[in-house]
């Protein structure tokens, strides 16, 4: 789940004419798109966690079961999703451990790109291992390691096609909620007043960082898009990959207090600058970048509320309590920003 780039205004293939095209998912559906591909289904299916887009294992008959990805339509065009897959492919071959999508027509211009009844989707090869350990020093170094490589190899690959991170659109989050109706009347005036702050003190770090190196990143580097196996994390998911500042894949790394947090930066930036200088004044940017995904991440459940997977997976949103905690969230955001920002501790 991304948060900071600009609207897809060209999608392709157009939408379906249903309100809920992922309700035209069903396991039938799921298999002949799979069995497009030259793949003989055995029929077993096992819906996986993913809500923006929809993800399937479907076994296959006499080999290993795959992970199927059907994109969410009016998302991302075709030309953003193959660059998506490109890179992944140009971090493999370059010796990174991610998980690229498997070829579904090598004579294809889009070769891992699949169409099925106005779904784009695309394959991968099932992939094991459990979350790294935050706490763990050593994975912590050496997933900065692998971060250092990985935007290092970035310069020898920049996006012409996906997006690139913008302050703009947490003030555009903000507004949406408003202008949909969903904050609650008794609640509006303390709403507008907090985020009008929150805009603010995200406006005035951005004079001590900018300007800042745009390179092409992962954008959504926290734990649950990193598999640990074999000793060594391999990063998945790379459907939010962006442009932006260094920072951004690396500050949902941080966990705990200030002092334990400095400890983790020191063991991430030791690792990331074996491969790649790191900017220092990026730490300025945490706080903000905190606040910009937290205003998101409401955004986007409102954005996608329309979709009947979302009412049954987040039944507490929309509700007054959630909208009252969520005042009181922002509250401490801006307290967060109001204070210094952390800074690498002394050696």
């Amino acid at each position: 789940m991304g948060f900071a780039g600009e609207h897809n205004d060209h999608p392709e293939p157009a939408a379906a004419a249903s309100s809920h095209p992922y309700t035209r998912l069903t396991p039938d559906h799921v298999i002949a798109a799979v069995e497009t591909t030259g793949r003989l289904s055995d029929a077993r299916i096992l819906a996986l966690n993913s809500y923006e887009n929809r993800v399937y294992q479907v076994g296959i008959e006499d080999a290993d079961p795959v992970i199927v990805k059907f994109y969410r339509p009016n998302r991302w065009s075709r030309l953003q999703i193959d660059e998506e897959h490109r890179y992944t492919r140009f971090l493999f071959d370059h010796e990174i451990p991610v998980v690229p999508p498997l070829v579904i027509d090598a004579d294809s211009e889009y070769p891992t790109l699949g169409s099925h009844d106005d779904f784009w989707f695309s394959i991968y090869p099932r992939q094991g291992g459990r979350a790294p350990e935050l706490d763990n020093l050593d994975h912590l170094h050496l997933m900065g390691r692998f971060i250092g490589r990985i935007h290092a190899l970035g310069q020898g690959f920049r996006f012409e096609h996906r997006m690139r991170m913008s302050v703009d659109r947490a003030g555009e989050n903000v507004n949406y909620l408003l202008q949909a109706g969903f904050i609650p009347s008794d609640l509006e005036a303390a709403y507008r007043a907090i985020t009008s702050e929150i805009l603010s003190a995200i406006e005035t770090r951005r004079p001590d960082v900018e300007p800042y190196r745009q390179i092409t990143l992962h954008g959504d580097c926290h734990s649950g898009n990193v598999l640990w196996r074999d000793d060594c994390p391999h990063f998945v998911d790379f459907d939010d990959a962006i442009t932006g500042p260094a920072i951004q894949d690396l500050w949902m790394l941080l966990s705990g207090e200030i002092a334990h947090q400095q400890r983790q930066l020191l063991e991430i930036i030791e690792g990331y600058e074996m491969f790649q200088p790191f900017d220092v004044r990026e730490l300025k940017l945490i706080e903000p970048l905190r606040a910009m995904r937290v205003l998101y991440f409401s955004a986007w459940l409102a954005r996608r509320w329309d979709d009947p997977a979302f009412p049954l997976a987040f039944p507490w949103f929309n509700t007054e309590r959630y909208w009252s905690e969520y005042i009181l969230e922002l509250k401490e955001l801006l307290s967060g920003l109001q204070q210094a920002p952390i800074t690498m501790p002394d050696i």
